[in-house]
C-alpha cells in the first residue's frame, strides 16, 4: 500500500501594505521528502488580491521543504508566487533576492505579540492587576514568573516544532512588553533565512491558532504608549565583515547605508513611523546612525566584533516585526554591494 504525505504548500498573498500567509494541503503518494519532487502547483489568485478574477491561475514553485512537525507523513512547502508564465509575480520577494553564491549570511531576531482575540489586547494584559492594565514595562523582559513571562507554554510549544522541523532557531526570549517574545532564525544565505523565517511565523500562527489566540505582527500594537513596538532586526555578514579585522571596513559598510534611507524604510515594514520615533530604542525614522553596542542606533556594531578583533557582523535595527525577510534581505546585500572595501 503505498503511503500518503500531507504537503503543506505555503506562500505570501498580494495583501497591501502587509503581505500574509496562505496555505493548502496536497496529497503525494510514495513521496520522497526531496524539494525536487515536489511539483509546482496552482491557486486562485483572484481570492489572494494577487490575480482578476478572469484571469485568476498563479503558480506555486517550491523553494524550501521541511518536516511537518504537527503532522503525520507531513511536510512544509515554502513557495514562490509565479505567473502563469512561470515569471515572478510582483509579489514575490523572494525573487528580488541577489546572492547566487550565499555570501551572506542573515540572523533575524523576530518579535510578535501573542494577542488575546476576544479582548483585542496582548495575552495577560488584563488578568493580573484590579485596574485591568499591567505594571509598566521593566520586569518583563528575559522574564521569569506568573504575570510576567505570559504565554511561555505556547513559545515553548513553538520552539520545539520548529527545532524538530529542522529550523535554524537560534533562541527565544520574553521581550519588554507583556505578552511580547522573541524567535531567533539564522542561515547562512539570504534565501534560506527568509524561507526559514516565514516558516517560524508559519508554525507560531499555528500554535496560537491552536489555543484560540493570534500572534500579532503590528510594529506598534499599542500604539502611541509608553510600550515598546516590535521589531525585526537584521543581522547580517560577508567575507569582508566576518574576516576584515579592519574598523574602517565596517565603518564605510555602515556609511554606505546613509545615502539609501528613503529605500530601506519602503521595504522595511509598513507603519514603521509609529515605531521608529527615537524612543524605545530605536533612531528616528528620517535619520541614519550607527554606533558601537548602541541600541538606539540604525545600525549597531556589536561590541563582540570588535573584541574579536573587528571580525563579525553589523545589525539593522529598523527592520519591523511585519517586514517581509526576503525584501529585507534583498536591500540590505544591494546596499553593502555599493560599499567599496
Amino acid at each position: 500500500m503505498s503511503v500518503a504525505s500531507k504537503l503543506e504548500y505555503i506562500w505570501l498573498d498580494g495583501y497591501k501594505p502587509t503581505q500574509s500567509l496562505r496555505s493548502k494541503t496536497r496529497i503525494e503518494r510514495d513521496f520522497s521528502g526531496k524539494l525536487e519532487d515536489c511539483p509546482t502547483w496552482c491557486f486562485d489568485g483572484s481570492s489572494t488580491e494577487q490575480a482578476p478574477g478572469g484571469s485568476s491561475d498563479l503558480l506555486l514553485k517550491p523553494s524550501f521543504i521541511c518536516v511537518d512537525p504537527a503532522r503525520k507523513n507531513g511536510f512544509l512547502v515554502m513557495c514562490e508566487v509565479l505567473n502563469s508564465d512561470s515569471t515572478p509575480h510582483e509579489s514575490n520577494g523572494r525573487a528580488t533576492i541577489e546572492d547566487d553564491d550565499n555570501d551572506f549570511w542573515f540572523g533575524f531576531e523576530q518579535e510578535y505579540f501573542i494577542w488575546d482575540l476576544k479582548k483585542d489586547k496582548p495575552i495577560g494584559w488584563s488578568d493580573f492587576t484590579p485596574s485591568g492594565e499591567p505594571g509598566p514595562q521593566g520586569p518583563y523582559y528575559c522574564s521569569v514568573g506568573g504575570g510576567k513571562a505570559v504565554g511561555r507554554y505556547i513559545v515553548e510549544e513553538h520552539l520545539d516544532l520548529c527545532l524538530e522541523a529542522g529550523l535554524n532557531v537560534e533562541g527565544i526570549n520574553a521581550e519588554v512588553a507583556i505578552g511580547q517574545w522573541e524567535f531567533q532564525v539564522f542561515s547562512k544565505g539570504a534565501k534560506a533565512a527568509g524561507d526559514q523565517t516565514w516558516i517560524a511565523r508559519y508554525l507560531m500562527e499555528r500554535v496560537a491558532e491552536k489555543y484560540g489566540y493570534g500572534i500579532n505582527w503590528h510594529c506598534k500594537p499599542l500604539g502611541a504608549t509608553d510600550w515598546n513596538g516590535s521589531g525585526m532586526h537584521a543581522n547580517f555578514s560577508n567575507t569582508v565583515l566576518r574576516t576584515s579585522g579592519k574598523q574602517q571596513d565596517f565603518n564605510t559598510i555602515c556609511e554606505a547605508f546613509a545615502p539609501f534611507v528613503k529605500e530601506h524604510i519602503e521595504v522595511y515594514g509598513a507603519d514603521n513611523d509609529q515605531r521608529l520615533t527615537g524612543k524605545h530604542e530605536t533612531q528616528s525614522i528620517d535619520k541614519f546612525s550607527y554606533g558601537i553596542s548602541d541600541r538606539g542606533a540604525s545600525i549597531r556594531i556589536p561590541i563582540a566584533a570588535v573584541e574579536k578583533g573587528w571580525k563579525g557582523w553589523l545589525e539593522d535595527r529598523r527592520p519591523n516585526s511585519a517586514a517581509d525577510p526576503y525584501k529585507v534581505a534583498a536591500r540590505i546585500i544591494k546596499t553593502v554591494k555599493t560599499a567599496n572595501v
